[in-house]
């Protein structure tokens, strides 16, 4: 009893240690990655998207937002490999850029990107957006744009960008949505609000399940591998001579005037048939007959 005890105990906390593992791995590697439905404070957060400045190519469509900052390296990433798949499937990206906010007295934006973020904001110019994003950020020093710094009503953009950026993570996180940039926010096939922080790639398939887009270019999604084709056959020839049939060899057949030496000629075939009579055995001629040998002399001498 005491064996069958610790046995079922042992048996139990196996049991337990397998189902955490399980769960774990669940987690670990698929669930943290699914994106949140907006269940909160959907009306707030639906009117701060509309009422931002985001740039866009202006291709039209069901719209994602894409939040970000100038120097997000996961932002980069997601522009460079799943905007023309989510453009493929009828989606209209629109950017909305902020500069993020001094940390502990120390700025976490320049001068330029500050003056490029107020620009946007005003104008929605997305041909300076693409303009930015092809410098790199070492490099650009928004040449032509007036500055931000010093600059009473700029200053006002580039503080209101840093509020939306607060203020949709405020109402994110209260729906369970873990912060990081890019912030991606859609809504799916039936019209639900749904966000991710999508700074792990391992996110970005979710979002293409959702809006119908294609998992690499050139392909439909829902679409069956086309057949492959059936590999002719091919018959080998000798040089320079043109490919034959894939015919099967058939015996020689002999000529019709040339009959086979044991064979019987049978009634009414050719062979039967009777030539044209020779000029020896013409009817009513008489036959030559053979000259007869003539004597040798012998010439024998004795």
């Amino acid at each position: 009893m005491r064996r069958f005890l610790l046995g079922s105990i042992v048996a139990a906390i196996v049991g337990l240690l397998l189902a955490g593992a399980g769960y774990w791995a669940y987690w670990n590697f698929y669930s943290r990655f699914q994106p949140v439905t907006i269940s909160r404070n959907q009306a707030e957060v639906q009117q701060l998207l509309d009422e931002a400045s985001w740039v866009s190519d202006g291709s039209g469509g069901q719209a994602l937002y894409i939040v970000t900052y100038r120097d997000s390296a996961s932002a980069h990433r997601y522009e460079r490999d799943e905007v023309a798949k989510l453009k493929a499937a009828g989606i209209e990206t629109r950017f909305i850029l902020f500069a993020r906010p001094d940390l502990e007295g120390a700025p976490q934006s320049t001068a330029a990107e500050r003056a490029t973020v107020a620009e946007l904001w005003l104008t929605r110019d997305w041909p300076l957006y693409e303009r930015w994003m092809a410098t790199p950020a070492n490099s650009w020093t928004a040449a032509g744009l007036p500055q931000a710094d010093g600059n009473l009503a700029r200053t006002a953009v580039v503080e209101a960008g840093r509020r939306f950026d607060e203020r949709l993570s405020q109402l994110l996180k209260e729906s369970g949505v873990k912060i990081s940039y890019p912030l991606i926010l859609w809504r799916d096939q039936n019209g639900f609000l749904k966000a991710c922080g999508c700074a792990d790639h391992r996110a970005w398939a979710f979002i293409r399940d959702d809006v119908g887009a294609p998992d690499r270019l050139g392909e439909t999604k829902g679409d069956a591998a086309p057949p492959e084709a059936e590999a002719e056959t091919e018959v080998p020839t000798a040089q320079g001579e043109a490919p034959a049939m894939p015919y099967p060899a058939l015996p020689a057949i002999p000529p019709v005037n040339a009959p086979d030496a044991n064979a019987t000629p049978t009634p009414g075939s050719p062979q039967a048939q009777p030539g044209p009579p020779s000029r020896l055995n013409r009817p009513g001629s008489t036959p030559r007959a053979a000259p007869a040998p003539t004597k040798q002399d012998d010439t024998t001498f004795y």
